[in-house]
């Protein structure tokens, strides 16, 4: 059982995702180029919401380098550890995970472990300290049993957001985690034929008008933007999800109810003290399917452009509905499980989805959860 997320959000102007040249990231679609916002930008936009989305902190991850300084090695001293002596036993375990260290301090890529892993690591290192620390000194090696225990550190963590987007770890294959989303690139609808170029001056508080370098800016610079109507995609499958999470169908429930919220609140942060760009979406579509995925972007192969009384949004909204029900005549729709809830700012109704329109957010995140099964061959109750 697949649940899938269609989102239309117009954005402000604003410079929300960018690339190396500090421009806002962008794509060729159907022939013409479109702004862009990244699957990672995306994701990261939605973690961070997590915090604000019922999920407990041991129930998250963490993505870091920083993980002797910043996460093991505090607890440890708090347990009575000393400090160098909690270095040293903690680079031997990371050691045993495949996790080399840079100084004693960073490891050498980021790691994505869930609290519950993180807190297993401080445990066991405490558990064995006295060994761990000769192991470090090359006094002894570690037996076999401490050994086995450090293997199995890291299958037995739960945390939504690893379930959620999965991860590589490139020195621990059999740990690497498929993730239960697909989060796709968001892309403008409408065509985005050149990049608007803020030109800004700053001036110098106290500068003296009378001084030798007369009365002119202090500081000037050039900032990049655009302003878009974006479509956006996600989907989650149920059952990886639940595996993900050890069979623990309460938390893979709370795990799908914070992704579509936060999915629908999250906006990436770039430049927003710059460009304040908060505009919530102005369609969201839910689908609860048995089988097969649906991506809506081929609706807008050709950009859309406002014509009449008809504004960019209303014309994305109306070649979306379109395309879905070019979709479900052609292909039918045995395997959606529920009328496709949608929600809209726009009072027009969708041709295409029956009166399956709910009055709110609330209503719709409702629906899809009564209806979201989470058995793991994915069957109807």
């Amino acid at each position: 059982m697949f649940v899938e997320l269609h989102l239309l959000q117009n954005f402000a102007p604003s410079c929300l995702n960018r690339d190396d040249t500090n421009s806002p990231k962008d794509c060729e679609f159907g022939g013409y180029r479109r702004a862009r916002i990244s699957s990672q930008c995306i994701k990261r936009a939605i973690r961070n919401q997590f915090r604000d989305s019922g999920l407990k902190p041991n129930e998250l991850a963490c993505r870091t380098k920083r993980l002797v300084h910043e996460s093991i090695v505090p607890r440890l001293i708090d347990k009575g550890r000393e400090k160098e002596a909690a270095l040293n036993a903690t680079g031997v375990v990371l050691d045993q995970l495949g996790f080399k260290l840079k100084d004693k301090s960073r490891t050498e890529y980021l790691l994505f472990l869930g609290t519950n892993e993180i807190e297993r690591i401080v445990d066991l290192t405490d558990k064995h300290f006295a060994d761990l620390v000769k192991a470090a000194d090359k006094k002894v090696k570690l037996s076999k049993e401490v050994s086995k225990e450090i293997e199995g550190l890291l299958r037995q963590g739960k945390a939504a957001d690893l379930a959620l987007f999965g991860r590589m770890l490139a020195n621990r294959p059999e740990d690497n985690v498929d993730a239960a989303a697909q989060v796709a690139h968001a892309f403008s609808t409408n065509r985005i034929a050149a990049m608007e170029i803020d030109f800004f001056t700053a001036v110098d508080d106290l500068q003296e008008s009378n001084e030798d370098e007369g009365a002119g800016a202090g500081m000037m610079g050039t900032v990049e933007f655009n302003s878009a109507c974006f479509y956006r995609y996600a989907s989650v499958h149920l059952p990886e999800l639940v595996r993900n999470l050890q069979g623990d169908e309460d938390l893979a429930r709370r795990s799908l109810e914070a992704f579509i919220r936060a999915s629908i609140e999250a906006v990436p942060t770039g430049k927003q003290n710059t460009f304040a760009a908060h505009n919530p979406p102005d369609l969201i579509l839910a689908v609860v399917r048995k089988r097969g995925q649906w991506s809506l972007a081929n609706a807008f192969i050709r950009p859309v452009q406002p014509l009449g009384d008809q504004d960019l949004v209303a014309g994305s909204i109306t070649a979306l509905d379109r395309y879905w029900g070019k979709l479900a005549a052609g292909f039918g729709t045995d395997g959606i499980v529920v009328a496709t809830p949608y929600w809209s700012m726009r009072d027009e109704p969708l041709a295409s989805f029956n009166g399956s329109r709910v009055d709110n957010v609330e209503a719709l995140v409702q629906k899809v959860m009564d209806t979201a099964n989470f058995n793991r061959e994915g069957s109807q109750s």
